[in-house]
């Protein structure tokens, strides 16, 4: 290939790196040293692919997915969602679960993942579920794949229940999660799961404030963080209820949020799903404050969550498809490159893994795409493809 598009949002040093700017891109010849883009010269062709890192999937379930066509037609709000999809755990055998979470994972990683994080459901006993079991030996042949462990916060209340998932976890490589929705006894569990992650060296996952109306959950992981000084990396997800804060409150809580160097993760697909029903169309949009939140210093990212399951009969493990989505939710405005950092680059922040950048990144961890145009990027019609199977 004689020319590349590289999304500058993608570039960590776009200045050094050369080429010439294409609306929201780098334009120019590829210059390799030992296998590594280290800049862009003069552009020389008539045609270009782009070029961007290997995506993340920041939040998926792997152990709930595509059980949809069992469960029949399902419906209804979070609630609703919980109900029949407990129902359906009386079907999680070991050939279940390891069937569905491979297809899961196959569908990420032609969709151009290179890591995933997906929580898996535990229940409100220490004791390991065998759909943990099962992700985890998926884990051991699946460079990338994280696992977090999704309970209510009133089990992290438990001493013991704390003590124990510490050690599972810590032994694991697991990620210390939690559900957060008006539950009691919250700041009990906050307390616990940061003093275990702190102990143990453990990031946080939170699933907090899924649904629109007073819930304020986020607030208080804030709090907590700063209170403790915790330096490892917390995510929380959903965090819906923001469209219902007014606007003193939001801008508390994004601050809080910024200091404590909290990520939050939208999941439109889900959440545009299941919350703001009504007896009719709805008219309200289940999907948090992304431009806000981002104006707020507040790092934010995108992921897939459920696909065929009680949660959400449709979706994708496909973060492309779930930025897309956003995009037209959220009025994510162009230039739409900026927000590729959403499923690449602060989405290996939210889960710890180093960014990779284009500038000097191996042609292995990179993709091609035959767009010259970051919406065409996004909007997933056209397929990924390695680097290494067209750039030299």
């Amino acid at each position: 290939m004689s020319d590349v598009l590289v999304p500058t949002a993608l570039v960590a040093d776009p200045a050094r790196f050369g080429g010439t700017t294409v609306g929201d891109c780098l334009r120019g010849t590829p210059i390799l040293r030992d296998g590594r883009l280290v800049a862009l010269d003069s552009p020389a062709g008539d045609t270009a692919q782009m070029l961007i890192p290997h995506l993340i999937e920041p939040h998926c379930h792997l152990d709930k997915c595509h059980t949809i066509a069992r469960l029949g037609q399902v419906g209804g709000d979070l609630r609703h969602a919980i109900a029949r999809q407990t129902e359906d755990k009386g079907n999680w055998t070991e050939t279940d679960l390891r069937t569905r979470a491979r297809q899961g994972l196959s569908e990420a990683h032609a969709n151009g993942c290179r890591a995933i994080r997906s929580h898996v459901d535990w229940g409100d006993t220490a004791d390991p579920p065998l759909s943990w079991s099962v992700l985890n030996e998926c884990a051991q042949d699946t460079p990338g794949l994280q696992l977090a462990a999704l309970t209510g916060i009133t089990a992290w209340a438990d001493t013991e229940f704390a003590q124990a998932m510490g050690q599972t976890l810590a032994a694991s490589q697991g990620v210390a999660g939690a559900f957060l929705l008006e539950h009691e006894q919250m700041q009990a569990g906050l307390d616990h799961i940061f003093d275990i992650a702190t102990r143990h060296g453990l990031m946080l996952d939170f699933h907090v404030d899924e649904g629109l109306g007073a819930y304020n959950g986020l607030e208080a992981i804030a709090d907590t963080a700063r209170a403790t000084g915790f330096e490892g990396p917390i995510m929380c997800g959903h965090a819906v209820s923001l469209m219902d804060r007014s606007p003193a409150d939001f801008a508390r809580i994004a601050d809080k949020c910024a200091r404590a160097q909290i990520t939050i993760c939208t999941l439109p697909v889900t959440n545009l799903y299941l919350q703001g029903r009504t007896d009719g169309t709805p008219d309200r949009r289940g999907i948090t404050r992304l431009r806000e939140l981002r104006d707020a210093g507040v790092r934010v990212v995108v992921g897939s969550d459920n696909v065929g399951d009680a949660f959400c009969p449709l979706g994708a493990h496909d973060p492309r498809a779930a930025l897309a989505l956003a995009c037209v939710t959220a009025h994510l405005d162009p230039p739409l490159g900026d927000w590729l950092a959403t499923i690449t680059t602060d989405s290996a922040h939210a889960i710890g893994r180093a960014p990779v950048t284009v500038d000097g990144a191996q042609l292995s961890d990179l993709l091609t795409c035959d767009v010259t145009h970051t919406a065409n990027l996004i909007s997933g019609r056209t397929p990924l493809r390695p680097a290494t199977e067209t750039v030299s």
